[in-house]
């Protein structure tokens, strides 16, 4: 299992409506997620800045990544919800939501 932390802003005119949104996250897009070996996956806001956490439990990251993004319902909910966020300018490149470094963690 491997734990990811990432991070990005919402445009405040946006920060309503990514709430409401994921208050009713689509069924599709929720299957997709555990599909791909996502699990625990949790979104906070402080502010308008987020922070997600998930782990994930398949064998092949970046496979599982491209099975996600090929799936027309997940499309459409980014169509959604990316034009509300703002990525944060220190991401690498190719990141939306920037990973960041796990630095401490206690079971």
């Amino acid at each position: 299992m491997r734990r990811f932390g990432q991070t990005i802003r919402l445009k405040p005119e946006g920060a309503e409506e990514y709430v409401r949104l994921h208050a009713q996250t689509w069924p599709g897009v929720l299957a997709k997620i555990k599909e791909c070996n996502i699990k625990n996956y949790s979104i906070f806001k402080k502010d308008n800045l987020l922070f997600a956490y998930f782990e994930y439990i398949g064998n092949d990251f970046i496979k599982d990544m491209d099975l996600m993004a090929q799936d027309a319902e997940t499309q459409r909910w980014w169509a959604v919800v990316k034009p509300l966020m703002d990525p944060i300018e220190t991401r690498s490149l190719g990141e939306f939501w920037a990973d960041m470094e796990e630095i401490f963690h206690l079971d």
